[in-house]
């Protein structure tokens, strides 16, 4: 009997239809990525339960979008009076596993801080690109994006969350004329249009995705006291009817641990594992731009010591740069009742190393729930030859847990105090507000300024006007003086203005 590791790697399952070889995944190339692929219902979520225990048990943290509200369970230990006992009993024995359940240490993240602790990054941390893949703008707009992104660095004015970047786009409509002339056209129509994307972001609700503070990489990766792999699970649930929020989401997460880890190279077992379920909204609609940078992080990130998986109903739903990349397989049954769909059963069936004792399409279509198709690196690296696999049964819980079991959960995780509290410093928005106020004061001083002078101003007396003597005689000289004196003392309206102004009179008649 086995357990969920072997001296080398992850047990993943044994024979299946009479074939009785053993299927591990090396830990050493366990970040040489995968794909779990296969109709709904084959057992896709099981798999990936399976696969994050055993990452979990080897010290490897884990990273994985519960996107049907049902991957919580793996925090709780599986049950005996569980109606799936049984059958995993039974499947346990075929594959000479030693079944025991368990729970794994899980921390529960939700990008709207409602079922997990809150999951932000600034504006300036998603970037220009794939804000405007986030926001869908065309050419014309994501380059007035990019202006906006260098004027704020240049100026150094923080973009931290929405209400920054709308001020920054207003300041930039409002210089547009200036800017042009540097960067190029710059529209009204243009950050107005860029303006529109932004309020259907908020509709989504990404106000809440943005701020500070900022999600720490580090944290996802901190192991647990007992040494087992932190199992960070995204609730998705209420991310998926926004999925554009969600692809850009993992492309950033991605972006993010390629740029800041360093090169690990060949190591005993990868940092991290994502397993990115609905996988194909990565991809549906992308530019090719996107799309190569995907492959790119694919292809560059292995040697980070981070392992990608991507979960699918369908292996043509990744594109074949990114399909390329996919070294460890896990494919689960497929269904072919159209021309289409058996043209992808070809094409899932031809990416398997060819196993002479069975047929790879017809066991793609034959395989039950719990039972798949896999091929997995070998001890050199080199695909292995295509099987059919029993799954082994999880140890943790299939199903979600209750909502008390995850409010208990959040409460005693080591993040609350954190990330749970939104923090707002002084940023672009602030800064370009007070910027405004200043100006807009100035402005209103200058009138009264002018006021002040046109008072103050010596006019010569008129020649039809008599001029009023003073004492025993009067002089022209001594009118106007008066008047001088009389109206800067009014417009000084003090006592010491008045004071100054007598002084001034009498150093005057003196010199009379």
């Amino acid at each position: 009997m086995t357990g969920v590791l072997t001296e080398t790697g992850i047990f993943v399952g044994g024979g299946g239809e009479g074939y009785t070889t053993p299927q591990e995944l090396l830990l050493k190339y366990g970040n040489r990525h995968g794909l779990i692929a296969g109709a709904t219902g084959t057992g896709k979520t099981v798999t990936l339960q399976v696969l994050a225990e055993a990452f979990s048990t080897a010290g490897v943290s884990v990273f994985m979008a519960d996107v049907k509200g049902d991957l919580s369970g793996i925090a709780a230990p599986g049950s005996e009076s569980a109606k799936t006992h049984e059958a995993f009993v039974k499947r346990a024995g075929t594959i000479g596993y030693d079944l025991a359940y368990n729970g794994f240490p899980v921390t529960f993240w939700d990008v709207f801080g409602e079922q997990g602790h809150p999951v932000r990054t600034t504006i300036s941390e998603m970037g220009p690109l794939l804000l405007a893949r986030l926001m869908g703008l065309t050419d014309a707009q994501e380059g007035v994006l990019n202006i906006v992104f260098h004027l704020a660095d240049s100026e150094g004015l923080a973009l931290l969350d929405m209400a920054d970047l709308r001020a920054m786009l207003t300041h930039v409509g409002e210089r547009a004329q200036d800017l042009s002339l540097r960067y190029g056209n710059v529209a009204p129509q243009t950050v107005g249009a860029i303006q529109r994307q932004l309020l259907v972001l908020e509709n989504q609700g990404a106000t809440q995705f943005f701020g500070e503070p900022a999600l720490a990489l580090a944290d996802l990766m901190s192991p647990t006291p007992d040494g087992r792999g932190r199992i960070n699970v995204l609730a998705a649930e209420k991310l998926m009817n926004a999925p554009r929020l969600y692809a850009t989401f993992l492309l950033w997460l991605m972006s993010e641990l390629f740029e800041e880890l360093p090169e690990q190279g060949d190591s005993d077992k990868p940092k991290l594992v994502f397993f990115f379920d609905e996988a194909h909204l990565l991809f549906d609609g992308a530019p090719k731009a996107l799309v190569d940078k995907v492959e790119q992080v694919a292809r560059l990130i292995r040697s980070k010591g981070v392992g990608i998986y991507f979960i699918t109903q369908n292996p043509a739903d990744v594109p074949d740069g990114v399909l390329g990349q996919l070294g460890n397989r896990v494919q689960h049954a497929l269904r072919a009742f159209t021309a289409k769909d058996q043209k992808d059963l070809r094409r899932a069936a031809e990416n398997y190393r060819a196993n002479p004792r069975f047929d790879t399409e017809t066991a793609i279509k034959e395989v039950g729930t719990g039972e798949a198709v896999t091929s997995f690196l070998d001890v050199k690296g080199v695909p292995g030859m295509v099987e059919r696999t029993l799954v082994r049964p999880p140890q943790s819980r299939l199903g979600p847990l209750t909502p008390e079991e995850r409010r208990a959960i959040i409460a005693a995780s080591p993040f609350g105090a954190k990330y749970d509290t939104p923090i707002d410093r002084e940023s672009a928005s602030e800064i370009l507000a007070a910027r405004a106020a200043s100006a807009a004061q100035e402005a209103s001083a200058q009138p009264r300024l002018r006021e002040f002078n046109n008072a103050t101003r010596i006019e010569p007396a008129r020649a039809d006007k008599p001029v009023r003597k003073t004492g025993g005689g009067s002089s022209r000289s001594d009118s106007i003086a008066e008047v001088f004196g009389k109206s800067l003392a009014r417009q000084l309206g003090s006592k010491a203005g008045q004071q100054i102004v007598r002084g001034v009179l009498g150093s005057l008649f003196r010199a009379r």
